[in-house]
């Protein structure tokens, strides 16, 4: 068993400190997130070197639009989440422990620099939720950093500040699910609270390439109001914030229908209104999925589908040379 980082003990219990949840754990039992583990009086990571997948993936998939379009990553994934989203896209791996394959950081890390000649850039965490696969994540990355390749992260943003600030000199760039701007479909839908999700972001942007990705449920968070307030909030981290909206389709305890088309298009509307670059996923609409420059309209990045042509070598607009954010 690895010994985890960031806990406490208390008398009889341990006071876990990864996350906002804080969890206290009695002798033999788990934390929330299923992986944390108090034995023997410490804090052990069942997931520690644990993967239920490891796939070469387009970056776009992430999704990341705004860092090294077109490229490949090595994507890997273990188990275990500490939300208990009633709608998740990955809950036979979230929510439930499934087979594993030992991938521990060293073999990780040659693997992906082994992969260099397919095109592979680095490694993203990703698949459930890699922040409380922090020890693993924070080891493997050094890792790859250290071989000259870069590290992503694919997360919920539910995380203490102190181990965020430890493991971001590490990452690269980071895609964020925020979920709602409202607290009430956190609590009644995942188990948590946005504002730590929102507080990552807000930390993040700057250090390293940050893009949101948003849900859309109907019923749930599809209102002008919610979608009008997670709007203005990215906007006020920065205009330039790159938000991806995605279609929800019934998944694990969730039953509502699939995202109309209306509601992508609405939505993408009233974040076009507010931010330079907004994207719509798991349903083609035309005009939504191309980088086009906010300040003279050219196409600097074509997209079909996980497939994109940078037309930029710099990041900047090939037309007016405008900085579009985008790392390549």
């Amino acid at each position: 068993m690895h010994e985890c980082l960031y806990y406490e003990t208390s008398g009889d219990g341990i006071d876990c400190k990864l996350c906002p949840f804080g969890c206290r754990i009695a002798a033999g039992k788990t934390g929330r997130c299923k992986v944390r583990k108090h034995e023997d009086g410490r804090l052990v990571s069942l997931n520690y070197g644990r993967v239920t997948a490891a796939n070469l993936d387009p970056i776009e998939k992430k999704p990341l639009y705004h860092f090294h379009p077109g490229e490949l990553i090595l994507s890997v994934g273990t188990f275990g989440c500490n939300l208990t989203c009633a709608f998740c896209q990955n809950w036979n791996i979230s929510q439930q422990k499934p087979p594993t394959q030992e991938l521990l950081p060293q073999a990780a890390a040659d693997i992906a620099d082994a992969q260099r000649a397919d095109g592979n850039i680095g490694i993203a965490y990703t698949y459930n939720e890699p922040l409380i696969w922090y020890e693993y994540v924070l080891e493997t990355a050094k890792l790859v950093h250290e071989r000259g390749m870069l590290n992503v992260l694919v997360t919920n943003g539910i995380v203490e500040p102190e181990p965020l600030e430890e493991l971001l000199p590490f990452i690269d760039a980071m895609n964020v699910d925020i979920k709602s701007i409202q607290p009430d479909f956190y609590r009644r839908l995942c188990g948590g609270d946005g504002q730590a999700a929102r507080r990552t972001v807000e930390t993040a942007w700057g250090r390293c390439a940050v893009e949101i990705t948003n849900l859309i449920i109907p019923g749930e968070n599809d209102s002008d109001e919610d979608l009008i307030g997670l709007f203005d909030w990215a906007a006020s981290v920065s205009p330039r914030l790159p938000v991806h909206l995605s279609r929800y389709h019934p998944q694990y305890k969730m039953t509502n229908p699939a995202t109309p088309e209306g509601t992508l298009r609405r939505a993408y509307e009233l974040a076009r209104e507010r931010l330079d670059f907004v994207y719509v996923g798991n349903m083609h609409i035309n005009g939504t999925t191309d980088t086009v420059c906010p300040k003279c309209g050219e196409t600097a990045v074509e997209r079909n589908g996980f497939t994109a042509r940078a037309l930029t070598r710099d990041g900047n607009c090939p037309s007016c040379g405008e900085d579009l954010g985008i790392v390549t």
